[in-house]
């Protein structure tokens, strides 16, 4: 009998623990020089990031969402604007259209689990100013598809990159493609730090400018505030700490990002053969996509029953976004009809996923699922007898 292990979907203390002694040095030595706030740290993770993603500006903030408010606000998001996005998508992106006041509409998903472009486009109406694709799981919505409905009907197109930091399509880096990009840096991102924080991308100068301002107060760059200033701003600067970690985790994020590829091929090898599960597609599927494989959803016919054998097995899974998607939260508004969205969230499971699980453990829960798999073709083998 196989040793029973506690897989935790997300083990939070490892985070820290695996290089626990690189961490301690980071604190100290931005705290001991009195760097917190808007010190060279953010410059410095500002440059990392520009270089990595290949874009003009890189302006940290303190989350995505308010990555994405100021990306709304700077580009001039009008009182009524509609805003398609995906339903399958957190909340914090409708939030922020809602904020900035505009109205989201929330869309239908591809098979691939990502913004459908032709949905988007059935959607559009007079009032529609722009399509925001959300880049799940790690991998990139078409964003081709949808820059050519955004041009047929004159619409901007802008990206909730958050899960998405390196994924490609077609050369094209995740958050790069639009007027602006966001991206989050929360502890469970594939790029994480203790706390919230987050990024806005463009290559608009003027955007990014008014964007730095935001972030502080309305403050000019060299964070002097003028008597003939007409920026509003608030407050959502990106700490130093947090900079310091992040540009530290940068060099060696490609290392990550290839521990979880390999995880994802690892599930795929094992799971491909099950009758009963929809992956998604594997790491080497699709020779113009790199995904970074954020979290690894599949689908399952009795998913409700697989998550309880997993947990009696001390594995640990979750339904992204608390197995609710946008357009059921019918008491914020929402009253469109998404039959495939539905479906998919009577169904979708996400296994755990990150560069610190050990090959024993990734075994462990191909084992399991396939354990699961052959328990259920045994009962419907058991029933179809009793009733011959």
């Amino acid at each position: 009998m196989t040793k029973l292990l506690t897989i935790p979907f997300f083990d939070w203390k490892q985070l820290y623990l695996e290089r626990r002694k690189e961490y301690l040095e980071i604190f100290d030595r931005t705290a001991s020089r009195g760097g917190f706030i808007l010190q060279q740290d953010v410059d410095d993770f500002e440059t990392e990031l520009e270089r990595f993603l290949g874009v003009k500006h890189a302006i940290a903030v303190s989350d995505a969402t308010n990555a994405m408010l100021l990306g709304w606000r700077a580009m001039g998001l009008r009182q009524g604007d509609e805003v398609i996005v995906p339903s399958h998508s957190f909340l914090a992106a409708a939030q922020s259209i809602h904020f900035a006041g505009g109205v989201p509409v929330p869309c239908e998903l591809a098979p691939d689990g990502m913004a459908d472009a032709a949905d988007m486009e059935q959607r559009v109406t007079r009032k529609t100013r722009a399509l925001m694709p959300v880049h799940v799981n790690g991998r990139m919505a078409d964003i081709d598809a949808i820059g050519e409905v955004a041009r047929r009907h004159n619409l901007l197109v802008v990206e909730d990159s958050a899960q998405a930091l390196g994924a490609k399509l077609r050369g094209q880096a995740a958050g790069t493609a639009g007027v602006w990009g966001c991206f989050s840096f929360y502890p469970s991102k594939v790029l994480g730090t203790f706390g919230d924080a987050g990024a806005l991308v463009t290559n608009d100068d003027a955007l990014a400018e008014k964007v730095v301002r935001m972030r502080n107060h309305g403050a000019n760059a060299d964070k002097s505030i003028e008597k003939d200033n007409t920026v509003w701003g608030t407050n959502c600067r990106l700490d130093n700490i947090h900079a310091a970690i992040l540009a530290y985790k940068m060099t060696w994020y490609g290392e990550a990002v290839a521990r979880r590829r390999a995880i994802a091929a690892r599930y795929h090898e094992g799971f491909r053969d099950l009758a009963g599960l929809a992956l998604p597609p594997a790491p080497a599927a699709e020779a113009d996509r790199f995904d970074v494989f954020q979290n690894y959803e599949l689908e399952a016919d009795r998913r409700d029953e697989l998550r309880a054998f997993l947990a009696e097995r001390g594995i640990g899974t979750i339904i992204q976004w608390g197995g609710l998607a946008l357009h059921q939260m019918t008491g914020l508004g929402f009253t469109q009809r998404l039959p495939k969205t539905d479906l998919f969230f009577q169904r979708c499971l996400l296994l755990p996923m990150n560069h610190m699980l050990a090959d024993d453990e990734v075994d462990y829960i191909i084992e399991n699922v396939r354990a699961f798999d052959r328990l259920e073709a045994q009962t419907k083998t058991e029933a179809v007898r009793t009733v011959a």
